[in-house]
């Protein structure tokens, strides 16, 4: 088993590692992965120093998380630390973010995931309002004295949520979108949760593949995928597919923020090492979909630090060709 930097994810007081598993492919989301598929890219990842799995209640209805309990029941050596999410199993309405929904959902991942305790439960993407309200935190300091989680956090869209939830004592750790083509974080987010002592798990870190360099105007994606049905916000928040960047102007991005990795490397794993090297950052949850994809993705985790001239290039880029597209709107 390789061994992979660990950081301290915030308030939980537990380590992970820099780079993490993302699981929401496993859900069905970005097309079908079979089970042995998913069992055996779960297995690479924790092979490749992989402790952090990130996933959600909702990832194929359950399915992301029932196959992460099952690899973990089978694997009992894996020290793995999962951070699950609840909150969109209903209308989001600042309504039904109560403790009785909140221990349905609870109970739920918890047989989804053979665990008494869980790690880590973020609320996933709430109304802006659920951030700012007392009850909603008096009823996840009940989850935790009922030992139902271990700890509690929350996964954003936007900064101004990020910065509300980071001000709370009891939030672990902050989810955010943050990667080459989503630099928002950078201003106040992450100095603000470095001062408080809150974790930073990056997600969406490929910008949904863009950054890998891959693809092209034609490129095609199965009606399943939501890269396909969600580009303007129709299913969910558009931030989560493509970053909320249009598809083309992304392309066009992406070829140019490749011609920046350094020999050796992908542009995938480049815009990893990119997140890995922000201050602040505990964790990167890129997903995968094979073995391979997901052997690459840990192996950002043990490239040299990219040198100034490259940061430099990445905000050249982000400002000429992002910045008016996403800035404000995030």
């Amino acid at each position: 088993m390789i061994l992979m930097e660990q950081r301290t994810l915030g308030r939980t007081g537990r380590d992970v590692s820099v780079v993490g598993q993302g699981t929401w492919q496993l859900g069905g989301d970005w097309g079908e992965v079979a089970e042995d598929d998913a069992f055996g890219l779960l297995d690479a990842a924790v092979a490749s120093g992989v402790t952090f799995f990130d996933t959600a209640d909702v990832y194929g209805d359950g399915r992301s998380e029932q196959l992460i309990g099952r690899y973990l029941k089978n694997r009992p050596d894996a020290d793995v630390f999962v951070a699950t999410k609840m909150g969109r199993r209903l209308d989001q309405v600042p309504e039904n973010y109560v403790l009785d929904n909140f221990r349905t959902w609870n109970d739920r991942s918890r047989a989804n995931l053979g665990t008494d305790t869980l790690d880590l439960v973020q609320l996933h993407c709430p109304p802006s309002t659920v951030y700012s309200s007392d009850a909603v935190y008096d009823a996840l300091d009940t989850l935790v004295a009922e030992q139902r989680i271990a700890a509690y956090a929350v996964s954003v869209e936007t900064c101004a949520e990020a910065l509300t939830a980071i001000a709370r004592p009891g939030v672990a750790s902050v989810q955010i979108i943050l990667n080459p083509f989503r630099l928002k974080p950078l201003d106040e987010v992450l100095p603000a949760a470095v001062a408080a002592g809150v974790g930073i798990i990056a997600r969406v870190p490929l910008a949904s593949g863009l950054l890998s360099g891959r693809y092209t105007k034609e490129t095609v994606f199965g009606p399943d995928d939501h890269r396909t049905y969600n580009r303007h916000g129709e299913a969910f928040d558009q931030g989560e597919t493509f970053s909320g960047i249009d598809y083309a102007t992304g392309v066009a991005a992406a070829a140019e923020f490749a011609a920046l990795a350094p020999e050796g490397a992908t542009p995938a794993q480049t815009a990893l090492r990119w997140i890995i090297q922000q201050p602040g950052v505990t964790s990167v949850i890129p997903g995968a979909r094979s073995v391979e994809q997901a052997r690459a993705n840990a192996a950002a985790a043990d490239l040299p630090r990219l040198p100034q001239s490259t940061l430099d290039a990445v905000r050249e880029l982000y400002d000429r060709s992002i910045r008016a597209e996403v800035h404000d709107r995030w």
